[in-house]
């Protein structure tokens, strides 16, 4: 092992900063030769196969290609959940944990307990599923599988445009037993997918494409040349688009005093605040991630909805 050790370092060295080398080289040792962490450490001096050798060797030829590993190996792990990915579907980041994190302990969450239904619009809903759950443009199923299995009696629905990601969200959905209706659908198309829909939801969340245009140059080789664009960026003439589609949607679909989550680019976070209020959203909250950005909004309205 202390060979293979050695060369991934030796390859990598000039693409990768050591401690991203390290942790490649952890996940690499684990899906190849299913060895812990914990072996790894304490037995450095385990003899790997030859056949696994070369299984590793290609895969360290992708990674200098800047092709990301969760791609090379056909997964990741997102809140604590293994989740199949592909390149129809965008890589989870720590961010959206972090959202996902913030939804399941947040106050409003915990008021639907499954023994007590006090809600002023509960005839909107099933008794026997006490949360209604929308996620917008779920890719590869980790918000709306994350909240299936950390949110007693959920009832979870996931939309996206595009069939190949829905493929891969049910596949995830399937490996982690959670009941999910997934459908496809263009959110864009707000008549449409309310007609596709016809419930009200208590929560809606969605990390829609964001990224700015000129923000392209900034980003990695990983990013650029291997995930999903349509996943990525939104329109240059309208960096808004999605947000205001889904504000549109919600404002159809979003049962009485129910809240709605975003993940939002940070350069966007006072235009998108803004427009929710303009759109009747009169209870916005906006929180940073753990760097320090503007990245989440929780929004309410209080209009009852026709």
């Amino acid at each position: 092992m202390k060979h293979i050790s050695s060369y991934i370092h030796q390859q990598l060295q000039t693409r990768f900063p050591p401690e991203e080398i390290r942790c490649f080289e952890r996940l690499i040792l684990t899906a190849i030769c299913g060895m812990t962490y914990e072996r790894q450490i304490c037995c450095k001096d385990t003899q790997i196969p030859q056949n696994k050798k070369k299984r590793i060797y290609t895969i360290i030829e992708r990674l200098k290609k800047m092709e990301p590993l969760q791609y090379i190996l056909g997964e990741t792990v997102f809140y604590s959940i293994p989740l199949k990915v592909n390149p129809s579907v965008l890589i989870p980041r720590p961010e959206t944990e972090e959202l996902v994190d913030t939804i399941i302990k947040s106050d409003f969450v915990k008021s639907f307990h499954p023994a007590a239904d006090n809600r002023t619009f509960s005839q909107l809903h099933d008794t026997s599923a006490p949360i209604r759950i929308l996620d917008i443009g779920t890719g590869s199923g980790c918000i709306a599988i994350a909240l299936s299995r950390h949110i007693p009696n959920a009832y979870v629905t996931a939309i996206d445009i595009s069939l190949k990601a829905i493929h891969t969200a049910q596949k995830n959905a399937q490996l982690n037993q959670t009941p999910i209706k997934f459908i496809q659908t263009d959110i864009l198309n707000t008549q449409k997918s309310a007609q596709q829909l016809p419930e009200y939801f208590d929560l809606i969340v969605s990390n829609p494409p964001y990224i700015k245009a000129e923000e392209k140059p900034s980003l990695s080789a990983n990013v650029i040349n291997y995930e999903p664009h349509i996943a990525l960026f939104a329109p240059a003439d309208d960096p808004l688009l999605y947000y205001k589609a889904i504000a549109d949607y919600a404002q159809q679909k979003l049962a009485p005093t129910g809240m709605l989550y975003l993940e939002i680019n940070p350069l966007c976070d006072l235009s998108i605040t803004d427009m929710l209020y303009k759109k009747g959203f009169t209870h916005t909250t906006l929180t940073r991630d753990l760097s320090g950005k503007n990245r989440f909004i929780a929004s309410k309205t209080l209009h009852l909805n026709p």
